[in-house]
């Protein structure tokens, strides 16, 4: 028997409020390899991880000029990562057209901002983009969603599939069953129908 479970899942919705990434939000996404280690915290300098953060959000602050958008965009720099935010100014539904279903608009504009990085800087950045809060309550979703794996996954006995996601997506699911005893997570596919497994050790 196996079981595939839908990440629309709406738990959590009354977390909206939450519009800021934490320590643990910023530094568990990575790119490629869903099990890739973070880079160390003091690899890089401070200073530059900041320059980092500026060039991003001079681009995306440009972007938003293009599109007409209002937001107030912070930079930061969080465990060893640079940070974008960009903070609802005036009408958030507007900025939610950034994210786009699933996250998808937010990637692709996470992406270009690390292109406009590395023509700068010639380094390849590990820079992360959030909207609105969106990736905070993202993390809370995909986190209700691993549980509620692992507890089938305990009843039952058999491996349950869950539905295709992004790397963050992935990552956030990883670090969740990895904490819980009796069950591991692996991912399998290619993208963008790269999954999560799920099965009792």
């Amino acid at each position: 028997m196996s079981f595939v479970t839908d990440t629309t899942s709406a738990a959590a919705k009354d977390d909206l409020a939450s519009s800021s990434i934490d320590d643990a939000d910023a530094v568990d996404e990575v790119e490629d390899d869903d099990n890739e280690a973070p880079a160390p915290v003091g690899s890089r300098a401070a200073a530059d991880l900041f320059r980092e953060s500026e060039i991003a959000a001079d681009y995306v602050e440009g972007l938003l000029d293009i599109l007409d958008y209002d937001g107030d965009i912070d930079e930061l720099v969080v465990s060893g990562r640079p940070v974008v935010e960009v903070v609802e100014g005036g009408d958030g539904r507007r900025l939610q057209a950034l994210v786009g279903q699933r996250g998808a608009t937010l990637e692709a504009l996470q992406e270009l901002s690390r292109l406009a990085v590395f023509r700068q800087t010639g380094t390849p950045s590990r820079l992360l983009l959030d909207v609105g809060g969106y990736r905070a309550l993202r993390r809370k979703e995909l986190a209700a969603i691993a549980k509620n794996a692992a507890e089938k996954v305990k009843e039952y006995g058999e491996s349950v599939r869950l539905e295709p996601m992004s790397a963050f997506e992935r990552k956030c699911v990883h670090d969740v069953i990895n904490a819980l005893a009796g069950v591991e997570s692996e991912s399998e596919g290619v993208e963008p129908a790269r999954r999560i497994v799920v099965r009792p050790v």
